[in-house]
């Protein structure tokens, strides 16, 4: 169970838009002009509990991607269940367009994941693997 406090008159709360959803929609709380470029935190009028051992992701819409080339900057944005403050959203505009984002828009979703607890040991060398130290586009694209 997730305790939401509306902390904005016109909030309005997540909500799953379709059965079988994974992630709720974010809206919301004020109007902006997102420019060519910009980033903004965007105001959502929410505060969140989220239970010990889970964590949200925030991620962008896709049809906003598409469409208005709006998404989320730090995608996917990770809210800690310690975490009491009002959910924000980095929105960044990649489009040439500017983009008005009007109280009520849906401006990203939110996903909710079980986190495990990595347990860490310090050592000397590493095992040796197959792939060893070989990333960043070295599978090529083909």
């Amino acid at each position: 169970m997730i305790k939401i406090n509306k902390i904005k008159e016109n909030a309005i709360l997540p909500h799953y838009a379709h059965e079988g959803d994974a992630g709720v929609d974010l809206y919301s709380a004020e109007n902006y002009v997102l420019r060519p470029g910009q980033i903004t935190l965007v105001s959502t009028g929410i505060k969140l509990a989220i239970p010990k051992g889970y964590e949200a992701q925030i991620r962008p819409k896709s049809g906003l991607a598409l469409n208005h080339g709006i998404s989320v900057c730090n995608s996917p944005g990770t809210i800690d269940s310690g975490y009491r403050g009002e959910i924000g959203v980095i929105a960044i505009n990649h489009s040439k367009e500017e983009f008005k984002i009007e109280k009520g828009t849906k401006i990203a979703q939110m996903v909710f994941n079980k986190i495990e607890k990595a347990e860490f040991e310090e050592v000397k060398d590493l095992d040796n693997t197959k792939r060893g130290q070989n990333g960043f586009g070295s599978t090529g694209l083909n």
